[in-house]
């Protein structure tokens, strides 16, 4: 699972070729890692402040094929964890709301709706403290004035 973690399937499937002599294929080394179950982590501290932010991610495609770029969203727990998501919003807030969550709880985002969105369903109303991050804040701010 470990050669599939840090390369592709086809690529983890030729190394495993190598190192054991015996073949698995890619496909087969895709099955075993979906196979395996994969806890979230979970805070150990308070949660006192948070980040939540996305990002595009390259899908691989047949060569010579045009590729895909996928969005995903993340949230760090600051100085603790971190958890991602891709095209699922909800599991991502879920594991967020059983962290323990402090009683005021700092939100840091980049303004887009849907980084907001997420910071919306986190934590009560009155928990939350929404912030800006600067660079947005500084790109926006002539706007204002």
């Amino acid at each position: 699972m470990l050669l599939s973690a840090n390369e592709s399937y086809e690529r983890a499937a030729q190394d495993i070729e190598m190192l054991t002599g015996r073949s698995v294929s890619h496909s087969t080394q895709q099955r075993l890692v979906h196979r395996q179950p994969l806890p979230l982590p979970e805070a150990e501290n308070l949660v006192e402040e948070l980040s939540v932010d996305g990002g595009k991610i390259r899908l691989r495609t047949p060569l010579g094929q045009p590729c895909h770029w996928r969005d995903y969203k993340a949230v760090k727990l600051h100085e603790q964890l971190i958890g991602a998501s891709y095209r699922d919003n909800e599991s991502l807030i879920d594991w967020t709301n059983q962290q323990p969550l402090a009683a005021t709880l700092t939100c840091l985002g980049d303004g887009h709706d849907g980084i907001w969105n997420i910071v919306s369903e986190i934590g009560s109303k009155d928990q939350r403290r929404e912030i800006l991050d600067w660079y947005h804040l500084m790109e926006n701010l002539a706007k204002v004035g």
